[in-house]
């Protein structure tokens, strides 16, 4: 995708690959035993080449970070990716906020870098928009799947913004915890709805209208804070009675 194509003269595309799987397994999105998608998928979901993910992989296989086995795909071997950043800020640094916070701030600020990107919006990147629909649609009911093409769709749409700063910063916003994200998604309808959202949010791209796509936008924010808003007190609630049950068996 375009974003994969920012930064490039300082580092090479199999470096901004090995930085973005391990800033999947940084915010939550894959965890340890999780099988990552095949080179096809990957390469489609980057925009990189399948030689380019390849490369990738065998960085990550040498840090101990994935784990190859004869004949079957890789897996997450380790959570130790070393300090890394999404946007401006430590992975996971965007976690301290609440969720009310989080959530006015990324109002605020997608509002501005949705409607900025909008203006930008050119046909390389709404084909590359176009891919990565189809490709969540072949994800399927799969979350781990369906959020890899998520961040990268979002992500595209954030640096066709000419603020940078702004789109790092939405960036980090819209990495507040990922791991919930991946409850939320398992979700029955919910990888549903965010295809509908995110086709919703393509066709508005394609009017060049921004009061439209922040339109767009806006409902898809609402609709991912109010299921964060109910997953976090779901757990919360469901903490204290895990808590009881293990001190009633000894554990």
């Amino acid at each position: 995708m375009p974003e994969l194509r920012h930064g490039v003269e300082r580092r090479s595309v199999k470096d901004i690959v090995c930085e973005k799987l391990a800033l999947l397994i940084a915010t939550g999105v894959l965890r340890i035993g999780d099988q990552l998608p095949g080179e096809r998928e990957l390469a489609s979901a980057f925009g990189v080449s399948r030689e380019t993910v390849r490369g990738a992989m065998q960085v990550l296989l040498l840090r101990g970070i994935v784990d190859v086995s004869h004949g079957a795909r890789s897996r997450v071997a380790s959570t130790d990716v070393g300090a890394l950043q999404a946007g401006i800020m430590p992975v996971r640094g965007i976690d301290r906020y609440g969720l009310e916070e989080v959530h006015a701030a990324r109002l605020l600020i997608e509002r501005e870098v949705v409607a900025d990107a909008a203006q930008n919006m050119d046909e390389a990147t709404l084909a590359a928009l176009d891919r990565s629909l189809a490709e969540q649609e072949r994800a399927g009911d799969d979350p781990l799947r369906f959020l890899i093409f998520d961040r990268e769709f979002h992500s595209a749409i954030y640096h066709a913004a000419d603020n940078k700063l702004l789109a790092d910063m939405v960036t980090d916003l819209y990495a507040y915890m990922m791991e919930y994200r991946r409850s939320a998604m398992s979700l029955p309808g919910a990888i549903d709805a965010s295809r509908a959202d995110h086709r919703a949010i393509v066709k508005a791209l394609r009017t060049g209208d921004k009061d439209v796509v922040v339109a767009a936008f806006d409902r898809h924010l609402q609709r991912i804070y109010r299921s964060t808003k109910t997953l976090l007190r779901e757990t919360k609630h469901s903490r204290p009675a895990r808590a009881e049950a293990a001190a009633a068996q000894g554990g």
